[in-house]
């Protein structure tokens, strides 16, 4: 390690020790993935229904937290496969979602993820999620909605700031409904 010393007398190792030992407030690192396909009525959305708190039985985009030591773009990939049964979708980054309150367990940073899946990819519910089902999506006036049999959601209506990384990633695959 480099052995040169800074403008406060540290060496790199000392300065990273210390860096370390400080009690800065670290976010909470999470992926979140939105998934697209056609289906018969249209342009179709995967989520799951969330089978712990906080928003235990609310409808989500699949997702969880990156664990140590893991690129984010892993978590992503493992998140969707956990809880989708979904795997090996070419991912695109959307966007960093990190609104302080985004999260009701504390800081939370999401880096946010889509893909369109083929037309015959099927979903089965694991992990944490308690239900996992394809929403058909349409526009009401400039509102989108989501649809699956007689229940419909609105951006608002789903955990999280979810509607906002739906919102954000239709944009980014350029899905027109």
């Amino acid at each position: 390690m480099d052995q040169r010393r800074d403008n406060k007398g540290l060496t790199e190792a000392e300065a990273i020790a210390q860096a370390r030992s400080r009690k800065y407030p670290k976010p909470a690192m999470t992926a979140d993935i939105v998934i697209f396909r056609q289906g018969a009525d249209g342009v179709q959305l995967l989520l799951i229904r969330r089978g712990g708190h906080p928003y235990l039985g609310r409808w989500a985009i699949p997702g969880g937290f990156a664990n140590e030591n893991e690129p984010i773009e892993a978590t992503a990939h493992r998140e969707l496969e956990e809880e989708t049964g979904v795997r090996g979708l070419p991912l695109q980054l959307v966007d960093v979602f990190s609104a302080p309150g985004r999260d009701p367990r504390g800081w939370t940073v999401s880096v946010a993820f889509c893909a369109v899946a083929d037309a015959s990819t099927a979903a089965q519910a694991g992990d944490d999620a308690a239900d996992a089902v394809w929403f058909t999506l349409r526009r009401d006036g400039g509102e989108v909605l989501m649809q699956a049999g007689s229940e419909t959601l609105r951006p608002e209506d789903v955990a999280f700031d979810h509607g906002e990384i739906l919102k954000k990633a239709l944009l980014r695959a350029d899905i027109r409904l």
